[in-house]
């Protein structure tokens, strides 16, 4: 096992995910640890104990398993300043939105497309090398796309770093940034405007 592993089978669930992010979403997809109720997990259940719930012997495996994901992750992410130099080159990757159709006609970086069926069969199809970069509007859901294409074998796939909002901090504030609010009443996502920047804009002080 490697030395430099920040975790250990004792470890509880919360040091796992304040140590390593990415295992949220690598124990879901390769163990199917935390994906519903009846495989969730508390913050304070030990890792091992865990592991023992799904039939999982092998815990230097599934730590080892963590602290890779977590290097795949660092791997694939790009961040804004990057993508914006990498679209000024003459190798200008595909960038392809995650998003909601409703998050989509908000806000969209030019240029990109927003995923469907005919895409995600077009980048499956593709050479394993192309250049392809996913960005959602914080950054997780890209991260689970860029991963699933990794995880068949392409070796240049990236997620936007801090999703859409980052690009429209960093790189293009004409890009609308928005916030996903739950109606009370129905329990949907809604899209609003971000509270601090429409705050901001009319010299409100936010609290």
């Amino acid at each position: 096992m490697s030395t430099t592993l920040k975790i250990s089978k004792d470890s509880t669930m919360q040091e796992v995910l304040d140590n390593y992010p990415s295992a949220q979403r690598a124990l879901f997809q390769k163990y199917h640890i935390g994906g519903c109720h009846s495989c969730g997990y508390e913050p304070n259940d030990v890792l091992s104990v865990v592991a023992g719930k799904h039939n999982i012997t092998d815990i230097d495996e599934v730590l080892n398993f963590i602290a890779e994901a977590e290097e795949i992750d660092k791997r694939v992410q790009i961040s804004p300043a990057d993508l914006a130099e990498a679209l000024k080159s003459g190798h200008k990757p595909r960038v392809i939105d995650v998003r909601t159709p409703a998050e989509w006609e908000t806000a969209h970086i030019d240029g990109a497309q927003l995923v469907d069926e005919n895409i995600s069969h077009e980048i499956m199809n593709s050479p394993k090398d192309s250049a392809w970069v996913f960005y959602c509007h914080t950054g997780k859901r890209s991260m689970d796309a860029a991963s699933y294409f990794a995880g068949h074998g392409f070796t240049n796939v990236k997620s936007l770093t801090g999703g859409i909002d980052a690009w429209s901090a960093t790189i293009d504030s004409t890009v609308p940034r928005y916030e996903i609010a739950r109606d009370m009443n129905t329990g949907r996502g809604v899209i609003k405007p971000l509270r601090s920047v429409v705050s901001d804009a009319q010299g409100c002080v936010t609290k």
